[in-house]
């Protein structure tokens, strides 16, 4: 089985007044084509950090990661935002659409940012909509959906440049748990569907039982558990 991630004695620190805050020493984590991760732990623990890290959104204060087989390290600033673009699929709990846009644009925005025509892009995110069900709001304000639906668009828009990888974080901690199970249900149907390799960084044992690893973070360490 290939693998998507690899991540190679990962350690994160940041600069305090006095010393440093270290977060995590000596990570060591591999993601394989079709895998669907969680990655647990309390609040503050170092995972949202650890996803930045995976999502090239952010670089290790030592370590290495490869996507693909591919340092991200080695790249620059640019070519990072390419492979964001290209390869990695995000979700967060606040949705972070553009609220002036409609639900059409938030999820063809990164196709325009790639470069695609307007029309191409709009017939691509019309049929990311019907995936996740959200056709009729094609025109659609975000502040006319509801927080579900806002994942949803969300989720869609993460999954149209056809990436190879699906990073969430918390993607149902701002809802409630039964619209949580739904998105849960259609991330995992859409993990399936789409061959994706995906990590969902979460603190609720229910949200990890939809995922076919668990890795429990804690005390800077990441360990796996057995299979839910």
């Amino acid at each position: 089985m290939n693998k998507v991630i690899q991540a190679l004695n990962l350690g994160k620190e940041y600069p305090l007044p006095e010393g440093v805050l270290r977060v995590f020493e000596g990570i060591s984590f591999d993601l394989l084509e079709g895998d669907l991760v969680a990655i647990m732990g309390m609040s503050g623990v170092g995972k949202t950090t650890f996803l930045n890290l995976l999502g090239a959104l952010d670089k290790p204060s030592e370590g290495e990661i490869l996507l693909d087989g591919e340092d991200l390290l080695m790249k620059n600033e640019r070519e990072l935002a390419e492979v964001r673009n290209r390869k990695i699929g995000f979700v967060f709990q606040f949705y972070h659409l553009l609220p002036e846009f409609t639900t059409l644009e938030n999820i063809s925005f990164p196709l325009l940012i790639r470069g695609m025509e307007k029309i191409e892009a709009q017939e691509k995110a019309q049929r990311l909509l019907r995936e996740v069900f959200l056709e009729e709001k094609a025109q659609v304000r975000p502040s006319q959906l509801s927080g579900g639906e806002q994942q949803r668009v969300a989720i869609a828009r993460a999954l149209v440049n056809q990436p190879k990888l699906l990073l969430a974080d918390e993607p149902t901690g701002n809802v409630d748990w039964k619209t949580g199970q739904a998105i849960l249900e259609l991330i995992r149907e859409l993990h399936s569907k789409r061959g994706l390799s995906s990590v969902i960084v979460t603190h609720n044992e229910k949200v990890a039982r939809f995922c076919h690893k668990v890795y429990l973070m804690e005390s800077g360490r990441l360990k796996l558990l057995p299979t839910p």
